[in-house]
């Protein structure tokens, strides 16, 4: 598995990259095949808080994301390994149940899936006014499951997820509430 290291406000040096890739290439024994896709690293330091985020695409639109902040770059890194395969371990484990419970769901990987942001609806005068739109995406609807929505939400570390309900065959919201419960909206 093959990464993209860079540095924001920090010099990458060739020991964190030796270390950052030992550590991370941990991650091939989870995958029959590791994935051909390069993944990211960002390490920055920002007040004397280390922060590294990693993002690993998987096929079928799937992303692996996770991030840490602490007083030790070398802590974080650690701690971000470890939130990654939990993550694995998690969508394997989620993935086999349902292949088990329902052989049709392999084609579920065939359309490419991913987040967008949703802006409320004003009227045109106050959208010029108050509202601007700094970011458009475009993107293809995987077809699943609410679960699978809330774990892709999840492993990308977004509050909210669009998707394509796979049952009701409309297009759906996941969203995390303040109360760490999950919600759900629905099209009528």
């Amino acid at each position: 598995m093959d990464f993209a290291i860079r540095g924001q406000h920090i010099e990458v040096t060739d020991a964190l990259k030796d270390y950052i890739d030992k550590r991370l290439s941990r991650l091939e024994k989870y995958f029959d095949i590791p994935p051909a896709t390069e993944g990211t690293v960002t390490l920055s330091v920002t007040r004397g808080i280390h922060k590294v985020e990693v993002t690993i695409p998987l096929p079928g639109g799937v992303f692996l994301r996770a991030e840490d902040r602490s007083d030790d770059m070398y802590t974080s890194i650690d701690s971000v390994l470890s939130k990654l395969e939990r993550q694995i371990r998690k969508h394997k484990t989620k993935m086999n149940r349902r292949f088990r419970q329902d052989e049709s769901l392999k084609g579920l990987f065939v359309d490419e899936g991913a987040n967008a942001s949703v802006s409320p609806s004003t009227d045109e005068e106050e959208a010029e006014d108050e509202l601007q739109v700094v970011r458009s995406k475009r993107f293809l609807l995987k077809p699943m499951d609410v679960e699978e929505a809330i774990l892709q939400m999840n492993m990308i570390g977004h509050n909210f997820f669009v998707f394509s309900n796979i049952e009701s065959e409309t297009v759906n919201v996941v969203y995390r509430r303040n109360d760490g419960k999950y919600g759900l909206i629905e099209q009528e």
